[in-house]
């Protein structure tokens, strides 16, 4: 069975078009759902590895729309790569917003925002 680590593992592939960092560490994933795809080919033949739906909300840095289509392409094209996911939906959500506080230790380490005295930390 897939789990939403195995996306999460495979989504740390994607970065924001914008910032040097993937989207993951960024915390721009607001939520992952996992469905068994039930009508994907092969789906009842013994054998066949069981092929999953995903669903991503993510939600953006900036509202541009040339970036969030990359960001959406990416994610797609990543999941795709998967041998068990049959079809993925990508949802831009406008709230909650994002802020910088999403970013967790690695992201700020990767953007150099942990303990450079001449930036304000992010806590």
């Amino acid at each position: 069975m897939l789990t939403e680590a195995d996306i999460l593992l495979a989504l740390r592939d994607c970065y924001d078009p914008t910032l040097p960092c993937n989207i993951v560490d960024l915390g721009l994933i607001h939520s992952i759902e996992v469905t068994a795809d039930h009508e994907a080919p092969g789906a009842d033949i013994s054998g066949v590895p069981q092929k999953h739906r995903i669903k991503i909300e993510i939600t953006p840095p900036q509202t541009d729309e040339v970036a969030l289509a990359q960001l959406r392409a990416q994610i797609i094209n990543r999941l795709a790569g998967l041998e068990t996911v049959s079809h993925t939906e990508v949802a831009a959500l406008d709230h909650p917003k994002w802020s910088p506080l999403q970013i967790t230790l690695t992201g700020r380490r990767t953007l150099g925002l942990d303990g450079n005295p001449n930036l304000v930390q992010i806590r």
